[in-house]
C-alpha cells in the first residue's frame, strides 16, 4: 500500500452553543481534513483545527504546511514502514504541531487499514467503550449552571467548567455550579491561563474552605510559566493538571523532575499526532503520573484517533475530555466511533472505520 497523493479539504459544523474560554469563543467547527490516497484504493482521514492562541497553528499555515512540506516527502511511501513515516513527518519542520497531527492520523488510519484492525487493537487493545465529560463554556452564572444541570439530564457525569476571566466572579461561577448539581457529578476546572500564581492559590484556598470538591484544576497559569505551575500545585490539595505548558515528550520530563503539575493532558494536535502522544503517556506512566486526554473544537475524524489512543493507553490515561463531536449540531462523520452524548463507542471496523464525510469541501490543489 503506497501513498499516491494527499488531498486537502474544509469541514464546517455549527456548535449547538458558542465555545467560550478565556482565551477565545468558537461558534463554528472549520477545520482542515486530509485525504491521504493510496495506490490500494484506500483513503486514510486526518484533521486538524485552526488554534492559532494554542498551538499558534491557523487553517493557512496547515495547508502550507502540508501541501508544500510534508506532501512531497510522503508520496511513494509505503504504508507499512509506518516509523519511517511518521519521522518524515516530524522532521519536516519545527512546530507546525496540528498539520503534523492531521497527516500522521491520516497515516495510523491507513497502516490499521493495511492489517484488517482496528486502529486501538494495533496499538495495544482495551475496552472500546470510554466516557468523556462535557464543557461548560465561561458565561453568566444563571446560563453555566442552566447548561451543567442540563449536562447531567443528557447523562454525563463530569462536567468541565471554564473560568478564568475575573477571579471574583469565577469563584462565585463554580460555587454556583456545585451547589446546584448536588454531587451528581464530577467538577474539573479549567483556568486556560487566565490566572496568576496566586490568584489560583486565592481561588482554590477559598474554594476548598468552602467545601468544594474539584477533581482537579486545569492549566491555571500562562503555558511557559512552569514556576508558577509549581507555585500553584505546591499550595493546593486539588490536582493540578498541566495542558497548554507541555506539547512534547521532553516538556514532561521537566514537568516531572520539577514536580509542577499532577497530571498530563494530552491533545494530539498539541503533540503533533499519535507518536509524541503515546510516548508522552508512556513515560507518565513511569513515573506513576496521570493523564488526561482531550481535543480542541474537532470533529469525529481526529476525536476518533484520540479515542484509539486512549483506550489502548487506559492504563495512563484516566481521564476523557473529548466532547467535540458532542458540542456540534450534527455529525458530519459516517462509521468508526459512534459519539453518543458521554459514551463513546469504537466499531470493529479497520482503522478509523471512516466511511464517508459529509459536507466536506474539497480544497483545490
Amino acid at each position: 500500500m503506497k501513498i499516491t497523493d494527499i488531498q486537502l479539504g474544509m469541514l464546517r459544523v455549527p456548535l449547538k452553543t458558542p465555545f467560550k474560554t478565556a482565551l477565545r469563543t468558537v461558534e463554528t467547527v472549520e477545520d482542515v481534513v486530509v485525504l491521504i490516497r493510496t495506490d490500494s484504493g484506500h483513503t486514510g482521514y486526518g484533521e486538524a483545527p485552526a488554534t492559532a492562541p494554542i498551538t499558534g497553528d491557523t487553517h493557512g499555515s496547515i495547508i502550507e504546511a502540508i501541501d508544500t512540506f510534508i506532501k512531497p516527502r510522503l508520496i511513494g511511501q509505503e504504508i507499512a514502514n509506518l516509523n519511517h513515516i511518521v519521522g518524515l513527518i516530524q522532521t519536516t519542520m519545527e512546530r507546525n504541531t496540528s498539520a503534523k497531527a492531521a497527516v500522521e492520523i491520516a497515516v495510523y488510519d491507513l497502516w490499521a487499514q493495511l492489517y484488517g484492525a482496528p486502529l486501538y487493537k494495533l496499538l495495544g487493545g482495551g475496552d472500546p467503550v470510554i466516557t468523556t465529560d462535557i464543557t461548560i463554556s465561561v458565561d453568566y452564572i444563571d446560563k453555566m449552571v442552566a447548561d451543567s444541570l442540563s449536562a447531567i439530564e443528557r447523562g454525563f457525569e463530569s462536567l468541565k467548567i471554564k473560568v478564568g476571566k475575573d477571579i471574583g466572579l469565577d469563584i462565585e461561577r463554580v460555587k454556583a455550579i456545585h451547589a446546584a448539581v448536588e454531587g451528581r457529578a464530577l467538577l474539573r476546572l479549567d483556568a486556560n491561563q487566565g490566572w496568576t500564581a496566586k490568584q489560583a492559590v486565592h481561588a482554590m484556598n477559598t474554594l476548598e474552605e468552602a467545601g468544594v470538591v474539584l477533581e482537579l484544576l486545569e492549566q491555571p497559569v500562562k503555558a511557559a510559566d512552569i514556576d508558577g505551575l509549581k507555585y500553584v500545585t505546591e499550595r493546593v490539595h486539588t490536582p493540578v493538571m498541566a495542558d497548554e505548558s507541555v506539547f512534547a515528550p521532553t516538556q514532561v520530563f521537566d514537568l516531572i523532575e520539577r514536580r509542577a503539575a499532577d497530571i498530563i493532558n494530552i491533545k494530539l494536535m498539541k503533540t503533533g499526532g499519535i507518536s509524541n502522544a503515546i510516548r508522552i503517556a508512556d513515560i507518565a506512566s513511569l513515573y506513576g503520573m496521570q493523564c488526561m486526554i482531550g481535543c480542541m473544537i474537532e470533529s469525529s475524524i481526529s476525536v476518533a484517533a484520540a479515542v484509539h489512543v486512549a483506550v489502548a493507553k487506559s492504563d495512563v490515561i484516566t481521564k476523557v475530555d473529548l466532547d467535540g463531536p458532542s458540542l456540534g449540531l450534527f455529525n458530519p462523520v459516517e462509521g468508526g466511533v459512534n459519539f453518543n452524548e458521554s459514551e463513546i463507542t469504537i466499531s470493529d471496523a479497520p482503522g478509523l472505520g471512516i466511511r464517508e464525510i459529509h459536507g466536506l469541501e474539497m480544497l483545490k490543489p
